[in-house]
């Protein structure tokens, strides 16, 4: 299976995981799904400074800026078979 189909396959998964991930974990799944699809991100931060949740995944993803699509699939694809098992 080539690694566009194992991050598709991961990405349905993650929406079936058994137990909701943490907070953190949650915004490394975002992060790096962002990341993988999308590249670098190319917005403003919110700015709304009291949109806490916005922020959180602005920065999160922006701490990404420059990883290759492939090696945030990568490690997207890991982090999921992590939380399944």
């Amino acid at each position: 299976m080539d690694l566009q189909a194992q991050f598709l396959k991961a990405a349905e998964e993650s929406k079936t995981l058994k137990d909701k991930p943490s907070n953190d974990t949650l915004l490394q799944i975002y992060s790096l799904y962002k990341q993988a699809t999308d590249g670098d991100i190319h917005s403003d931060p919110p700015s709304n400074p009291f949109d806490f949740v916005a922020k959180a995944k602005y920065e999160a993803w922006s701490a990404l800026k420059g990883k290759p699509k492939e090696e945030a699939m990568e490690e997207y694809i890991t982090l999921v078979n992590k939380l399944k098992s």
